[in-house]
This record gives structure tokens, C-alpha cells and sequence, in this order.
């Protein structure tokens, strides 16, 4: 069963979600299944569809790398907004206070998730030129982004982290990831949301980001 939403409502509603996620309700496996089946319709470098989806649900295995999500996210470091930055993007500085919450919420919370998905793609682009770059994450991150919106119209919520990052070879060796040959790009937990009526968020202003035949 998916929720009524036209695409236009699909794509301004599927937010992050941190403190919504449901924590006691499972997500079946034919759900989760789903999802990665409309994610690899996605558009991909060469059609060489080198994705690939690590989904992680038994419990222990879950524990093992919610722990390392919460290492990971110390060493992520990051430099919080100015108030320059918020004022550019329209941003209400008690807005990032709550995503901050959400955050601390989510990594006290994450061996509660139901479901992790790490998507990953064949081939690295340690050192790689821009064009391999472009190359390799064009052909990940539209197919990540499908199963986001397939997971919002059957009522999940997900969250796209890259806290995966600064612990990505841990990560990877504790799900006999082969790290030399396969990147993960994100780290998305998956569950149910705790109701369904997301809006769209506040953003900069079209004409702030549109540029026409020329900067």
C-alpha cells in the first residue's frame, strides 16, 4: 500500500527524517525489497549498473554498526552554519538547533532503527580526476535517491548520512565489504514514520540559485 501523494508532493515531502522514525514497528523485507527494485530503474554512467545495497536488520549485526555510526560521527567534525549562511539560506537559527537534536536523537537511537541500507557502488575515486568523480557518484546517488522517495510512498522515512565516512574501511570489513574494490556513499536508516504529513521545507529563493544561459 503506498500513500496518496502526487509526484509533485512526493518530491517536496520526502525529508529527512531523525526524530520521526519509528523504532518498534519492523519494515518487511518485500518493502525494503521494493525499494531497491525502483532504485535500480535509475539512471546510471554507461548503464553499467555498479550499485549495490548492504541492508542491514539482525539485531547483533545492527549493534556492531550502529556502534561504529556513533564513532564515526565524533570524527566527522564539520563546520557549523554562520549567521551569514543562514541569513543567505533563509534559515531560522533554531532550525539547525533542531536538526543538531535530531541528530543527537538519531545517533543515541540508531541500534533501534529497524533497517540500515548502505548503498555502495563498484570502484573508488580516491584521487580521481573530477570526470571519474561526476562519473562514479552520477551513477550511485540518483539511484540512492529513488529508494528514498520509494521508502516516503510506502511510509518510511529515511535520513541520508555520510557518517559512514571517516569509518568507511571499519565499516566496510565489518560487512565483508571488499573496500579496495566497492565505495559506500551513504548511510541511510530505514523505518516506518511516526505519521505521515511532511511538508516541504524552506529554501533559498529560486532566483538565488537559477542562472539563465549565463552566471
Amino acid at each position: 500500500m503506498t500513500l496518496d501523494l502526487t509526484p509533485d508532493e512526493l518530491l517536496s515531502t520526502t525529508r529527512a527524517v531523525r526524530k520521526r522514525l519509528d523504532f518498534d514497528r519492523p519494515v518487511p523485507r518485500e518493502l525494503i525489497e521494493e525499494c531497491i527494485d525502483l532504485a535500480t530503474q535509475a539512471p546510471t554512467g554507461r548503464n553499467r549498473q555498479r550499485w549495490h545495497f548492504v541492508v542491514i536488520t539482525e539485531p547483533a549485526r545492527r549493534k556492531v554498526v550502529a556502534d561504529i555510526f556513533r564513532r564515526s560521527l565524533a570524527l566527522g567534525g564539520g563546520q557549523p552554519l554562520t549567521g551569514a549562511d543562514m541569513r543567505r539560506m533563509h534559515v531560522d537559527p533554531g532550525a539547525m538547533d533542531r536538526i543538531f537534536g535530531g541528530l543527537r536523537y538519531l545517533a543515541e537511537n540508531i541500534h533501534r532503527v529497524p533497517a540500515i541500507v548502505i548503498p555502495a557502488i563498484e570502484g573508488r575515486t580516491d584521487r580521481a580526476s573530477v570526470a571519474v568523480q561526476a562519473g562514479t557518484w552520477g551513477s550511485i546517488l540518483p539511484a540512492v535517491w529513488s529508494f528514498m522517495l520509494a521508502a516516503r510512498a510506502r511510509g518510511l522515512g529515511t535520513v541520508w548520512t555520510s557518517a559512514q565516512g571517516p569509518s568507511e574501511r571499519e565499516l566496510a570489513a565489518a560487512l565483508g565489504i571488499p573496500y579496495d574494490k566497492i565505495m559506500l556513499a551513504a548511510f541511510i536508516p530505514v523505518a516506518y514514520t511516526i505519521g505521515t504529513d511532511f511538508k516541504p521545507a524552506v529554501r533559498v529563493p529560486r532566483e538565488q540559485v537559477l542562472h539563465w544561459d549565463r552566471w
